[in-house]
């Protein structure tokens, strides 16, 4: 498998989050990777940096968001940006370096990251 950075990747999530409200968001701890040569399904990933480790290096809370060249690179702008608020929505509003699970009982990301798009394409529009 091959990392390489996805410079286009933070300028997409630069870009989203200028338009929607997700405050707790430092992107400057989140790093974008561009993976080839994965076996896995998905169209991206978000990595945490687990607390332990934190601690032990005496390092801030950081994410990587990976997207999978092989599913990501096909889809078309839209649906990009929709998977880019997908991974967002992992990273806690503490932003501590843990990760929220799909779903909860007050919480789906799926249906958040659909309402959010919406507000995306509202607020490029005006």
């Amino acid at each position: 498998m091959e990392w390489n950075n996805a410079a286009d990747v933070k300028k997409d999530l630069t870009e989203i989050l200028k338009h929607i409200e997700l405050p707790h968001i430092n992107l400057n701890r989140i790093y974008c990777y561009r993976t080839t040569g994965s076996k896995v399904r998905a169209f991206a990933r978000t990595w945490s940096f687990p607390k332990i480790f934190q601690r032990a290096l005496s390092i801030e809370p950081a994410y990587v968001i990976e997207v999978l060249s092989k599913h990501y690179d096909k889809l078309n702008d839209d649906q990009k940006k929709k998977v880019l608020i997908h991974e967002l929505l992992h990273i806690p509003k503490n932003f501590s370096g843990a990760l929220l699970p799909h779903r909860t009982r007050n919480r789906n990301i799926n249906s958040l990251a659909n309402q959010l798009f919406k507000e995306y394409k509202k607020s490029i529009k005006k």
